[in-house]
């Protein structure tokens, strides 16, 4: 008779243990969905704000042409696929955008100028956009790259090829830096 209670446990012990694998691996399939899912959205705005290049390039082309040459190398970067060097990419095209942003400062025809309002209020909505998905993205990555690193979940991780992923950081054209003040003493 007391064999039955440690086949019970036994039996117990190797369902929970069973249960927490396939919990565990489940668990790292959902989070790298939930990446790939927020990374779709932090691509779908990308591709927004690329398409409003152009037509700020235009709107800037005709107060000073050598300026509409910023973007140059933009063709190639809407179809990076690697999300670091995607972020390069696109703070380089951000750089440009910051650019020709304060180049349009100098025209005061331009800065009234309605189209070119309507053009730079959307970039800010893009960019803010990009701005909350981003945030998703590294919020999907912090949990997932969390379950990588954490025992024991790590030696399933390992098992199953489950590696950590890089977070997204990107400047943006229309934020602003902060000016420093020096409160030191003369």
């Amino acid at each position: 008779m007391p064999l039955v209670p440690v086949f019970m446990i036994a039996g117990f012990i190797i369902f929970v243990s069973v249960a927490w694998y396939l919990s565990t691996y489940n668990r790292f399939v959902k989070y790298r969905n939930r990446i790939e899912e927020a990374w779709s959205s932090i691509d779908v705005a990308l591709k927004r704000r690329f398409n409003l290049i152009p037509n700020l390039q235009k709107m800037v082309a005709a107060y000073g042409s050598h300026e509409a040459q910023i973007f140059q190398e933009t063709d190639t970067v809407a179809s990076m696929a690697d999300a670091p060097q995607r972020a390069a990419d696109e703070s380089r095209i951000s750089h440009g955008l910051d650019g020709l942003l304060a180049l349009a400062e100098d025209y005061p025809d331009l800065k009234a100028s309605e189209n070119f309002l309507s053009l730079q209020a959307r970039l800010s909505e893009v960019e803010t956009d990009i701005q909350k998905a981003r945030q998703k993205f590294n919020r999907a990555v912090r949990r997932y790259n969390t379950q990588v690193e954490s025992i024991p979940s790590n030696l399933i991780a390992r098992k199953f090829g489950f590696t950590r992923v890089e977070y997204f950081t990107l400047e943006l054209a229309t934020q602003r830096e902060v000016p420093s003040i020096d409160l030191g003493k003369k």
